[in-house]
């Protein structure tokens, strides 16, 4: 069943791993794509994968660290499909030290990337969708965004931030018919993952053993799983739901 046919969606970071998976699970349900990335030929292959699975698929190459470059993809978008309905801010990385160790510049390029990177995007869509009557924002977030540890900074910092930012706007855009809801996810196999392997030398079996053991699930998850609840929270099937979190984490989150 097509449940987004004529339905444009904007998913960033979408070259590989979660964002390619989310965006081939709109397109699947009839959605028009708009995907960026900041690796231009990484891009290219996805969109020709998309393209030849059936989808109508643009892509932007697009850094959304730059103000600019954000303007630039929005206004495709409007070029395109005459705007926006389905946000997915997923863009990205995955930073991790210790607090003492932490410099200047990685705090401000983590925080441009997945703090203000979401604020430019939603920032530019928001007046598309109340053209519309409507839509959906998705924040990507993390789930130990709820419960930092020791050494996981500048990642959990600006993933609250995406919390803390899910609900303000959940709350401001009611009224305009825009959901806006986060997803926090947890271990979930993807290009990150895979980077790490290739770095320790040990089989991916080994690799996903090991790290599986905290979760209760006992493995990791699959894009695809992550992406089916992520497609649910932008249908007409939870019309409903609104500044809420969802922890796509197999159990391991201590919280609710």
């Amino acid at each position: 069943m097509n449940r987004f046919k004529g339905a444009s969606a904007l998913v960033t970071g979408a070259s590989r791993g979660l964002g390619f998976a989310i965006a081939r699970e709109l397109a699947n349900r009839g959605a028009r794509l708009l995907i960026c990335a900041r690796d231009a030929t990484a891009l290219d292959q996805a969109a020709w994968k998309l393209h030849d699975a059936g989808a109508e698929v643009y892509a932007v190459p697009c850094d959304i660290t730059d103000e600019h470059a954000a303007e630039r993809l929005i206004a495709e978008a409007e070029l395109r499909y005459g705007g926006i309905d389905i946000l997915v801010n997923n863009a990205g990385t995955s930073a991790r030290g210790a607090f003492l160790e932490i410099t200047d510049d990685t705090w401000h390029s983590d925080i441009e990337l997945k703090v203000f990177g979401a604020i430019r995007c939603t920032r530019l869509a928001v007046p598309h969708m109340k053209k519309h009557g409507g839509g959906r924002i998705i924040n990507i977030t993390i789930s130990s965004a709820k419960q930092p540890g020791a050494g996981s900074m500048p990642t959990t910092i600006s993933r609250a931030a995406g919390l803390a930012l899910t609900k303000a706007m959940s709350k401001e855009f009611a009224a305009d018919n825009i959901l806006v809801n986060t997803v926090c996810i947890g271990k979930i196999k993807s290009g990150q993952h895979e980077r790490r392997i290739a770095k320790t030398g040990v089989s991916a079996d080994d690799y996903y053993s090991k790290e599986a053991k905290p979760i209760p699930l006992g493995r990791f998850g699959e894009s695809d799983e992550a992406a089916n609840v992520i497609v649910f929270l932008c249908s007409a099937a939870a019309s409903y739901v609104t500044g809420t979190s969802v922890h796509l984490d197999g159990g391991m989150s201590g919280v609710l």
